[in-house]
């Protein structure tokens, strides 16, 4: 079966979390969360990974080529698809928005 192709976003989209929502650490919860109003969302290490540079500040191409270098091993291509996959489905329940 093949996997669902990702949306097309343009490498100079800008990712940025919205106001009121934040990515925070907290130990006693169990690593990192992703929290909106009256939602929180627990974070795996790939989402934080990505999350924390999506500051408002780098756009997708950069986002995507700094995770490359970060984790050599996979192919650009891989990380680009995934990266666009996880911010489409953040997008989508509000939980990002795109400058």
């Amino acid at each position: 079966m093949d996997e669902p192709v990702a949306p097309a976003i343009a490498d100079t989209a800008v990712p940025r979390l919205p106001r009121g929502v934040r990515l925070v650490h907290n130990e006693a919860q169990g690593g990192w969360m992703l929290l909106a109003p009256e939602r929180v969302f627990k974070a795996d290490a790939v989402s934080v990974e990505i999350l924390k540079r999506c500051t408002g500040q780098a756009n997708l191409g950069a986002i995507v080529d700094d995770l490359a270098k970060a984790f050599a091993g996979a192919p650009r291509e891989r990380i680009h698809a995934d990266v666009v996959k996880l911010l489409a489905g953040l997008a989508e329940k509000r939980l990002l928005e795109w400058g």
